[in-house]
């Protein structure tokens, strides 16, 4: 297992960093080579250049601002996200990264004389998951329309094969949560990340911070 993790939260020991941990911990102890996207961490720019937008359709000279983050989207067969929800959608710096490293011939095939519409291009990243927190409800949530969780679900899921595996967990409510919601979330990403590595794997939960989110 080849897994590019992607995260995606601008302050080290929050909770969502405790959930990235417990991916990272199952992921090593199933013998999984793993690359990490820290995207507050590494400074990355999320904003499509116009020099960027400008040469969008030329390939393969479009990938040279993100090689290396290509290449890693090229190289893995399992992808994963860990990110809050905010104002029920992506943050801002990893909508960024969708926009400017799952690009026409990396993540998806441009129309063209013989398709009217675009064609998936993750066919090998056979694994998906998704891990998020909200401070809205579930069903403040739903109504809203969910759009970060569509957007991974549908729109990425999209580009990915038919067979492919993947799992969601979200931590609702995060801003009014407890140390024991907390914990049991944390069961839950456990028990979603062995059914997307698809066997058990013994890993102690790490420490839930006190903070919220």
């Amino acid at each position: 297992m080849r897994a590019l993790v992607v995260y995606c939260h601008p302050k080290e020991g929050s909770f969502n960093a405790a959930v990235r941990d417990l991916v990272l911990d199952k992921l090593a102890r199933a013998g999984a080579e793993v690359r990490l996207h820290d995207l507050y961490a590494e400074g990355f720019a999320p904003v499509l250049t116009p020099a960027e937008w400008t040469g969008y359709l030329n390939c393969p000279e479009n990938i040279a601002p993100v090689a290396a983050k290509v290449a890693d989207v090229r190289w893995c067969d399992t992808l994963i996200f860990v990110y809050p929800t905010w104002w029920y959608g992506l943050p801002a710096m990893l909508k960024g990264w969708l926009d400017r490293v799952l690009l026409p011939d990396v993540a998806f095939f441009m129309p063209d004389a013989a398709n009217k519409t675009i064609r998936p291009g993750l066919h090998h990243i056979r694994r998906m998951g998704i891990f998020t927190t909200c401070g809205a409800s579930w069903w403040l949530t739903r109504i809203v329309g969910a759009p970060g969780k569509r957007t991974l679900t549908r729109g990425v899921g999209f580009l990915l094969p038919w067979t492919r595996r993947m799992v969601f967990a979200a931590h609702y409510l995060m801003d009014s949560s407890t140390p024991e919601s907390r914990r049991r979330h944390l069961e839950k990403v456990g028990a979603k990340m062995d059914r997307l590595i698809g066997r058990r794997i013994e890993a102690p939960l790490p420490r839930a911070p006190e903070a919220a989110e």
